[in-house]
């Protein structure tokens, strides 16, 4: 089953699903996995039990570097890749590599470090500055998302995130050869969608675009 959301900034500072138009806006948990990384399982696992909670959103992106070992992810995109190198850039990491979680998009660490990560999903929710972002699904099925007025002095790009909510393979080859691995929020979409100037904006998304499969 699929389901989709909505993120502002090129980190997910803030995401809200149809079903989860709440306050506060969860925090946004971005795992960098691979199905041929033989670290990556337990991070996987730990995302998995994150997407469980209603104050997280988790969301899986599967990168495509570690193909070359003998195991080609089907999940794994050049563009998610890009994205963590972008992450690099602003976060002032000297490498990317899995598993890695960006908490908030401002902060990173092993995905598989469930202390830290608590920690620092704790410090993103009391420093982060929410948005009542309203969304609903139209008549005709289209997604209408109302974005308000904020205090922020910012510009950031609206993003549409589409994800299953669980997947699994059999993997035959590479450093998990041998296992079959679970995963759970794998990102299967990403698609900018408009820009927020800090002044209130409606975005229309056509259903053959937005409603789930």
């Amino acid at each position: 089953m699929q389901r989709v959301a909505l993120a502002l900034g090129l980190a997910a500072l803030i995401a809200l699903g149809p079903a989860a138009a709440q306050s506060p806006a969860p925090v946004v948990v971005e795992l960098f996995t691979s199905e041929g990384c033989s670290s990556c399982p337990p991070a996987d696992e730990f995302l998995g039990e994150l997407a469980q909670r209603s104050d997280v959103l988790a969301l899986a992106f599967h990168v495509d570097y570690w193909d070359y070992l003998g195991w080609t992810d089907r999940f794994a995109s050049p563009e998610f890749t890009h994205r963590q190198r972008r992450y690099a850039k602003i976060l002032a990491s000297p490498m990317v590599y899995t598993p890695q979680a960006v908490i908030g998009g401002v902060y990173h660490a092993v995905g598989s470090d469930r202390d830290k990560l608590e920690r620092l999903i704790t410090t993103v929710r009391d420093e982060a500055k929410s948005l009542a972002i309203d969304l609903a699904w139209t008549p005709s099925g289209d997604l209408e998302s109302r974005i308000p007025d904020g205090d922020q002095n910012v510009k950031a790009t609206v993003w549409f995130v589409r994800y299953d909510k669980a997947d699994s393979s059999d993997v035959t080859a590479g450093e998990n050869a041998g296992r079959t691995l679970d995963h759970t929020n794998v990102v299967r979409e990403l698609k900018a969608i408009g820009m927020w100037m800090g002044e209130a904006i409606t975005l229309m998304l056509p259903a053959e675009v937005s409603t789930p499969e």
